[in-house]
């Protein structure tokens, strides 16, 4: 089994790198979001997931473990093969987790090759998925005795913070946003706010 490949770009091409580990090149299919993070001849490395079926054995590269992640819980949704699972992912895995965590089947649509009904059932498999674990244990810190505004406002920012936001975007995110609101109903806001800046 590959785990990830690390040398120099030798070929990158739409939807391929070629990286050259010590005279063998390995041919990675890519997002756009990697290719755009790779350069050629410059030393790179690319976590790994392989494809293997009776006609091809293909090598997927993803410039870091979140968009591996990603890529891994895309394709264990029924109906999404590999090439709707990168084609969803070449804005980059905060985009995706953006798109699941809002429910906004556009940013998920927009992707070639992918419908509303496939949208919805992505939605549907993987918003538990998606940082909710780590997000609940969070939200369960012994700190908070008891939901306040104050309290919600700290574990919606802290649930933005586990999707990759900065402390300034999630301040002004949550401008505005109603005291009372609950921590899902303030990082909705956020999240429609930041798509809506995007």
């Amino acid at each position: 089994m590959l785990y990830y490949v690390s040398g120099s770009v030798a070929v990158l091409e739409p939807g391929l790198a070629v990286i050259d580990c010590n005279g063998v090149g390995y041919g990675c299919r890519v997002t756009a979001y990697t290719a755009a993070q790779l350069k050629l001849d410059k030393p790179a490395k690319l976590f790994i997931t392989e494809s293997i079926r009776e006609d091809a054995f293909d090598l997927y590269g993803f410039i870091d473990r979140e968009e591996q992640r990603c890529y891994e819980l895309l394709t264990s949704v029924t109906g999404v093969g590999p090439k709707a699972a990168m084609a969803i992912l070449a804005a980059g895995p905060q985009n995706f987790t953006l798109g699941v965590m809002s429910g906004d089947e556009k940013l998920l649509t927009a992707a070639q090759g992918v419908g509303k009904k496939l949208a919805q059932r992505i939605i549907l498999e993987l918003k538990d998925k998606i940082g909710g674990g780590s997000m609940e244990l969070d939200f369960s810190g012994p700190t908070i005795s008891a939901p306040t505004a104050q309290g919600n406002a700290q574990l919606a920012t802290a649930a933005l913070q586990e999707l990759g936001y900065s402390a300034a975007e999630i301040h002004s995110a949550l401008k505005g946003v109603d005291p009372s609101a609950t921590t899902e109903e303030m990082v909705r806001h956020a999240l429609k706010a930041m798509v809506m800046k995007g």
